[in-house]
């Protein structure tokens, strides 16, 4: 027993210096960055090497911190279309009916239009504003709700998200405005959209449990239209690129409104120059939201060509 002991020791012994290296990456307390990465490099192959040394979810979370060290702010942040935020003059009863529809904890408020951010409110600061009445009802004070504002912070979309995440920590703050070069609104980052780079995914009971891509029982995969061009290949096999090269496009929305030089209305269907085909099933004046893709049924005479819906 002693002998086996001591053949699984070596194992314990590298699992907790892995875990230490983890713990100073997070703080950032090496002497080097590089130096941080050839050992986070290391501890990947030897896991390959070795299987006891590291299970799969902690081999894959390695492997997102060596790339998380080169991700930016607009890599993570959510875009602006998607911002829920509310106008600084808004009644709070107004506010609250928003809360409860969106169900997050904490809102940007802006004056006017979203490009004058002002700040942002936390719903536990509505909830302190909660007046219990002897019967055992509760009542609201009414008024604006600029009286609950706390300070927001702004960031550009190139800042390193390493650095966001250490002035999160700073501030005590969990949400964060992306500013363009022209000072407007370009997004927002939660800290929880950081940290999910490293560990994955996280749920919580507000979130629906859909995922962004679906296979459906005909073979079409119903999309996210957000959904990243390498991520559906990487999850379908199918590679959809840009007709034109050196066009900049990441996600299938995009795709298919440079496809069409114009965002389609529900029910279009446009086709991608390999044949594939796009169906529109979710979309405002403003963007494209949700999509079916189609494997290709026959040769189509010309690229980016829509069906108008009936």
């Amino acid at each position: 027993m002693a002998d086996a002991s001591r053949s699984d020791a070596p194992a314990e012994v590298d699992k907790l210096s892995l875990l230490r290296r983890l713990s100073l990456f997070v703080r950032r307390d090496t002497a080097s960055a590089q130096q941080m990465r050839e050992s986070l490099e290391e501890v990947i192959e030897e896991s390959d090497r070795q299987s006891p040394a590291l299970s799969a979810p902690e081999r894959k979370m390695f492997a997102n911190l060596l790339k998380f060290g080169e991700l930016r702010v607009s890599d993570v942040m959510i875009p602006r279309a998607d911002i829920v935020a509310v106008d600084e003059e808004t009644s709070l009863a107004d506010f609250i009916a928003l809360f409860r529809e969106v169900q997050h904890s904490r809102l940007p408020v802006y004056r006017e239009t979203l490009d004058v951010p002002t700040g942002l409110v936390h719903i536990k600061d509505v909830l302190a504003f909660m007046q219990i009445q002897p019967d055992g009802s509760f009542r609201w004070k009414d008024g604006p709700i600029s009286q609950f504002k706390r300070e927001l912070l702004f960031v550009p979309p190139s800042m390193p998200l390493v650095d966001l995440l250490l002035k999160m920590q700073t501030m005590h703050t969990h949400l964060a405005l992306v500013i363009d070069e022209y000072g407007g609104t370009d997004g927002i980052v939660s800290i929880e959209d950081i940290i999910e780079e490293i560990v994955g995914d996280i749920a919580d009971e507000h979130d629906e449990d859909t995922a962004r891509i679906r296979k459906s029982d005909d073979g079409t995969y119903i999309a996210d239209a957000r959904t990243d061009l390498e991520d559906f290949r990487a999850q379908t096999a199918i590679a959809l690129s840009p007709e034109d090269a050196d066009q900049e496009i990441d996600t299938l929305g995009g795709l298919v409104v440079s496809l069409l030089g114009r965002v389609p209305q529900r029910g279009e269907i446009v086709t991608h120059p390999s044949g594939y085909e796009f169906e529109v099933l979710e979309a405002d004046p403003r963007r494209v939201k949700r999509l079916r893709v189609r494997e290709p049924v026959a040769k189509t005479g010309g690229s980016g060509a829509a069906e108008k819906p009936a």
